[in-house]
């Protein structure tokens, strides 16, 4: 067998290398698994043990099918190909007594650290209302994935909160001893503190280990940094393949830098460019290229493929979000017509809450579809406890709500009391929520009746905010500071866009009739699996994936960048990484839409265009003629050349927020604290949008 059969030149250089240090610049959809296999396989085929070669790749998935691939190729071997966690799994395995744990020791998920640090609070004193375990476990992950020392913890983790994280961290990792247990950040952690401290079991590893391969470099973070210098520092063997420009996951803290600084790690490295695609038309990689560019971080690769020019981008301007979700139903109602498979089609968009009005187009329009990384909108655990709060305002008598959220979030009621106070009611012939009783039951059956009144006086998009802020399932999730409770207060505030719309159209603000509908709906549009769908997901999600076609929707500032990412060093560039590998999971068409106006988190927003499709060459775009809207976007409509002129304490206002205050300026943002609705907003102080008053 040819091993070298299919690859081209580049790839061929690249899987050639034998000794020393190589680093792969793989474009997005330039074989780079495929090089990594072959590489391994020639490897072998050189005479170089199987046990020699370590092969670390970050998903099970992509693990299982470099194994399929090699064992194709070469047949049974002994190369360990797998993921950081389950190579530090084994190692730890290896040399449990040398990390001061039994032969016995068990994995605690994810769910069981956090009732371990819920019994630590305890024990210490703390309440989970004024800091909640959410947001120790993150800390905690922190503080190990950047393998930080015990004066580091007392350097970075100064704020009162992060004080009280770090002290019951050390009491977490003295429960963890204990009990004989590690946890998921362990398997990283421990690897590299044992390598650093003994020489014996490095130089044991760095044997055994002579050949490195690491894919998707530019993910790698602190550990997994640390891991690979250090088993590579003997024989320097290592052969990365990874993408700066494909640099996305920041908030899980990955560190673009690693795969920047490898060539100054290795001087001496050999260096190839894959820039070869095999994925997708040139007119859709000549748009990512010209994206992309536009990053001060980046690497040039330039892609190109022999697959042809292919199609203009199409780009649609709705006037909005539901016009959006119509325009985009149009477009794939042509390419079934075409020929097209549901499963060819991908919408992708920003945030998890956009799915929501394109969960309901699809529904309308009885397309299959599938959601891949979030749950079906009603479904959602944040989204069913908000809705049991509203039929226990409308119906107090409605047991199965009361007891959903009775302890939501956490008052100290417990399932025990519960079932008490059933038995209570059931001996009296009562209600479960008459006979609360209790003071902490007595709490929250006054919260429930305040509620009532408060429904009879107030609009349902208020009646949702003061749910949210009384029940304290807003504060409970701002606190907590983890991405997890982010997108579930995402999904909160996109339910106040349901109660908005739902006025808009019926013009009543009956509480009873909008739970009815609810229902009608939610239980019609009942989620299912399907062999043949559409796919709706995050850009983050869509990661490693392709489709024939691909839609890019609500391409706008504020979204598309995020913005919150404008608040945030490196954040725009993130967000164009981001961009870059969207318009690459497409393979043949590309469709980009937005709108002039959008209803989101419940309130109607007016933003400008996504900057990110100025960036692309506007000869590859096909702009679809849209009777209500306005002409393309043009930048300097929104932006001008030069900052403008603010100072501290300046009164603005803002097309989107409205009146605000000047609180901060510097070199290109200008902080603006508006009314509490707001909040504080970081803004380009260049944006026309924004004038003194």
């Amino acid at each position: 067998m040819d091993i070298l059969a299919g690859l081209n030149e580049r790839q061929k250089e690249a899987v050639l290398h034998i000794d020393g240090p190589c680093f792969v610049l793989a474009g997005a959809g330039s074989g780079k698994t495929k090089v990594l296999t072959t590489r391994i396989a020639n490897l072998i085929a050189q005479g170089i043990y199987s046990s020699h070669i370590l092969a670390i790749t970050f998903t099970n998935k992509a693990a299982k099918e470099m194994k399929e691939r090699l064992e194709t190729i070469v047949g049974p071997n002994s190369a360990f190909v797998g993921t950081f966690h389950s190579f530090g799994l084994r190692f730890i395995k290896e040399n449990y007594a040398a990390l001061g744990l039994k032969k016995n020791f068990t994995i605690v998920d994810a769910d069981d650290v956090t009732t371990i640090i819920k019994k630590v609070m305890k024990e210490l004193g703390y309440n989970p209302k004024e800091i909640t375990p959410g947001y120790v476990k993150s800390k905690i992950s922190f503080i190990k994935n950047e393998m930080l020392s015990k004066d580091e913890i007392t350097k970075f983790l100064n704020s009162p909160l992060d004080k009280i994280a770090a002290e019951i961290y050390f009491v977490y990792e003295k429960t963890l001893h204990q009990n004989n247990t590690v946890d998921f950040d362990d398997l990283l952690k421990m690897p590299v503190e044992l390598f650093e401290q003994n020489e014996a079991i490095l130089d044991k590893y760095q044997e055994r280990y002579r050949y490195i391969l690491v894919d998707e470099y530019q993910d790698t973070n602190e550990v997994q940094y640390k891991m690979i210098k250090l088993l590579a520092a003997k024989y320097r063997n290592i052969f990365i393949v990874g993408d700066h420009n494909q640099s996305i996951y920041g908030f899980r803290g990955s560190n673009y830098k690693n795969i920047l600084n490898f060539e100054k790690d290795y001087p001496d490295a050999l260096c190839v460019t894959l820039n070869q695609n095999y994925r997708s038309t040139n007119t859709i990689l000549d748009a990512a290229n010209s994206v992309i560019k536009n990053n001060v971080e980046c690497r040039d690769i330039n892609l190109f493929s022999e697959l042809g020019k292919g199609l203009k981008i199409k780009y649609l301007r709705a006037y909005d979000e539901k016009q959006e979700v119509t325009l985009v139903i149009e477009e794939i109602k042509k390419m079934l017509d075409e020929g097209f498979s549901y499963n060819d089609i991908a919408i992708l968009y920003r945030t998890n809450a956009q799915a929501r009005v394109f969960e309901e187009g699809m529904n309308n329009a009885r397309f299959p579809y599938r959601i891949v990384g979030s749950y079906y909108f009603y479904k959602r655990k944040e989204i069913k406890d908000l809705l049991s709060y509203l039929r226990l305002i409308s119906n107090p008598a409605d047991e199965i709500s009361l007891r959903r959220v009775i302890n939501e979030p956490k008052r100290g009621i417990g399932a025990k009391s519960l079932d008490e106070l059933a038995t209570y009611a059931a001996q009296n012939n009562i209600t479960l929520f008459k006979a609360l009783n209790k003071p902490k039951e007595l709490e929250f059956k006054n919260l429930i009746l305040e509620l009532q009144e408060i429904a009879k006086n107030c609009d349902l998009t208020e009646l949702i905010e003061q749910v949210l802020t009384k029940s304290g399932m807003k504060e409970a999730l701002e606190k907590e500071h983890t991405l997890e409770a982010d997108l579930r207060l995402e999904n909160l505030m996109e339910f106040k866009s349901i109660t908005e719309n739902y006025q808009n159209e019926i013009g009543g603000v009956n509480l009873e009739d909008f739970l009815d509908e609810i229902s009608i709906v939610s239980d019609m549009a009942e989620h299912q699996e399907y062999d043949n769908a559409l796919t709706l997901m995050t850009i983050h999600s869509a990661k490693g994936l392709e489709f024939r076609a691909v839609f890019l929707a609500g391409m706008e500032e504020n979204i598309m960048p995020h913005a919150i990412s404008l608040q945030e060093e490196n954040g725009l560039e993130e967000e164009r990484r981001l961009c870059y590998v969207a318009i690459t999971r497409a393979k043949e068409r590309l469709i980009i839409s937005n709108a002039k106006k959008r209803m989101l988190f419940g309130n109607a927003q007016m933003n400008p265009p996504s900057r990110f499709i100025t960036e692309i060459d506007q000869s590859l775009i096909d702009m679809v003629p849209n009777e209500k809207e306005e002409k393309p976007f043009v930048k300097e409509k929104y932006y001008d050349d030069t900052p403008g002129t603010f100072r501290r304490g300046d009164i603005v206002f803002h097309l989107t927020y409205g009146r605000g205050v000047v609180t901060d300026i510097d070199e290109k943002f200008v902080t603006v604290a508006f009314s509490k609705r707001w909040g504080i907003k970081k803004i380009l102080s260049n944006y026309k949008g924004l004038k003194k008053e």
